[in-house]
């Protein structure tokens, strides 16, 4: 199950809170805090939209992006052994560590899409 919204291309992670009885998200991948809220399904898909909606209509006045920007460089943390299992196979195969990975991520959002 995932628990995230899609709309306009931007992503609203949802969450429950179970004391206040009310679905509650925030809207990933910008540089502001954006949330949104509702008693119900609709309500929360609605505030959702018209939060986005708002974002956008905010970074245009403001003359700012509205989505956060990527410089391509992320640290990833593993055991030692897998560092050492995925240096070799990259070895292997003759290219860089960071080739291996960034092929292994393709593959892993290639195949992400085709279950959808």
């Amino acid at each position: 199950m995932k628990n995230v919204m899609e709309y306009k291309g931007f992503i609203g992670t949802v969450n429950y809170s179970a004391e206040d009885r009310v679905f509650f998200g925030k809207v990933e991948g910008i540089n502001d805090l954006v949330t949104f809220e509702g008693t119900t399904v609709d309500e929360l898909e609605s505030a959702f939209n018209e939060m986005v909606n708002l974002h956008i209509e905010d970074c245009e006045r403001e003359g700012k992006p509205a989505e956060k920007s990527y410089k391509g460089v992320f640290n990833v943390r593993v055991s030692s052994d897998l560092h050492k299992k995925v240096a070799q196979q990259a070895t292997a195969k003759g290219i860089t560590l960071n080739q291996f990975v960034k092929r292994a991520l393709k593959r892993e959002l290639h195949e992400e899409n085709e279950v959808e």
